[in-house]
């Protein structure tokens, strides 16, 4: 005899199948110290009117990207139900906990969302979310977009991104979504660890998923969010959720097709990188300088393009850590 699967404790306050607009909370009861009987309150929006395919848009999934918190919740706020066909749940917030602490992580339990799927009923805070996500929100859409940027730590060209995948049809529209993003970049990314991501679950269920990863530093410029606001009103047009012309932005093609995209620092100390992000390099052409920060007189260590291509990330902070990751180099595709 089979088990009946636990049931995960969040509860919507939104009907997810009332046309027009509604604004509320996934409540996830949560005891604590300071609030016994408490509850995690993660904001939700749906937009619906009618039949029609159903989008997912998630922001927030790390808590020091701003960008798709700030996009999304400016979308919950302006999209007119009337000229929607179909359904838009935006979930601006979704490591809401992470969110209000400005940290990657969740302060609760540490928990990084975006490696925590499938998750668990009767898991952790962070590992609860995942679940309802995985068995309650992600069965209803037919596209999701979870926008990212490079947190405190780390810098991006603006890019809109999808995974290589064994489907080919499905890959093909996940890559027609990408593009029609129309992000200044559009990146087939290699994951150096796919295993437990909000994107892999999207996708093994069979979902278009396109993400992003919009600029860093933990701060938003007028430039990213522009991108994402335009790309998320464009990908409403592509999957024919709202009537409009996409608007349409000249685009650069990059890969990553290896690990030798990844520059890792295998020392601690200060970050000297002689190109900037954007710029072109040659395969041996010095990247970065690691300096030693407890002595003067040592040479500092030298970090080399193993291909060439561009710069299309770098670390932020001026300090860096062995296993901090010091640039990427994603090769330009004609």
């Amino acid at each position: 005899m089979s088990e009946t699967p636990l049931r995960n404790p969040i509860s919507p306050t939104v009907d997810f199948e009332r046309d027009g607009v509604q604004h509320g909370y996934l409540r996830l009861p949560y005891s604590r110290d300071d609030s016994a009987w408490g509850a995690v309150m993660i904001p939700i929006s749906v937009v619906k009117n009618g039949a029609g395919p159903t989008a997912l848009f998630t922001g927030g999934n790390h808590g020091d990207e701003y960008e798709g918190p700030l996009a999304l919740s400016k979308l919950a706020c302006n999209l007119d139900p009337a000229r929607v066909q179909g359904r838009v749940i935006i979930v601006p917030f979704m490591n809401a906990p992470a969110v209000w602490a400005g940290t990657r992580t969740s302060p609760i339990d540490h928990g990084n969302l975006n490696r925590s799927f499938p998750g668990r009923p009767d898991g952790s805070v962070t590992e609860k979310i995942a679940d309802y996500f995985q068995r309650s929100l992600l069965p209803l859409a037919d596209l999701v977009l979870d926008i990212h940027s490079g947190g405190k730590t780390l810098d991006f060209l603006p890019f809109a991104a999808c995974h290589l995948l064994p489907d080919e049809a499905q890959q093909a529209r996940c890559e027609a979504g990408m593009r029609a993003f129309a992000a200044p970049y559009c990146m087939r990314m290699l994951e150096q660890d796919a295993l437990g991501m909000y994107d892999t679950a999207a996708e093994a269920l069979g979902k278009v998923f396109v993400t992003t990863e919009l600029g860093g530093g933990g701060s938003i410029s007028a430039r990213t969010l522009a991108i994402a606001e335009r790309g998320v009103r464009n990908l409403l047009i592509h999957f024919d959720l709202l009537d409009g012309e996409i608007e349409p932005a000249e685009s650069v093609m990059l890969d990553m097709p290896d690990s030798d995209c990844y520059l890792c620092s295998e020392s601690d100390g200060l970050l000297e990188l002689c190109k900037d992000l954007g710029e072109t390099v040659r395969a041996g052409e010095l990247v970065a300088r690691v300096h030693d920060a407890r002595r003067t007189g040592a040479a500092p260590v030298e970090y080399r393009a193993r291909h060439s291509g561009v710069i299309s990330a770098r670390h932020f902070p001026g300090r860096v850590q062995s296993g901090d990751t010091l640039a990427v180099i994603a090769q330009v595709l004609q």
